[in-house]
């Protein structure tokens, strides 16, 4: 059984930063996507970011492109989000997710597995 467990969120003032994980277990990864999400309060859940396990290819959304970085590290089966120069419009909890395949990798609908959310708050 897939299990996707994400920690490191919290609470942290603007222009701090986070780092977040997700440990991934229950299968092989090698040809999957992970991705990060996030849901802010009344609003959809949007994409973050997401790196491929084989060769470490990453995508990331415009708004966070500069500030968050997306890495793995295969042997610990973890996917790490490095969130810098935060603002309170981060706030949200933030999820991960995999598929399979490198295709379509920002839509949410293409994720078949996720974690429960960690969140994060940023104070103006």
């Amino acid at each position: 059984q897939v299990q996707l467990v994400e920690s490191g969120g919290g609470l942290v003032q603007a222009g701090g930063s986070l780092r977040l994980s997700c440990a991934a277990s229950g299968r092989a990864f090698s040809s999957y996507v992970m991705g990060w999400f996030r849901q802010a309060p009344g609003k959809e859940r949007e994409f973050v970011a997401a790196i491929t396990w084989s060769d470490g290819n990453t995508y990331c959304a415009d708004s966070v492109k500069g500030r968050f970085t997306i890495s793995r590290d295969n042997a610990k089966n973890t996917v790490y989000l490095q969130m810098n120069s935060l603002k309170p419009e981060d706030t949200a909890v933030y999820y991960c997710a995999a598929k399979y395949g490198d295709y379509d990798v920002s839509a949410r609908r293409e994720y078949r597995y996720w974690g429960q959310g960690t969140q994060v708050t940023v104070s103006s």
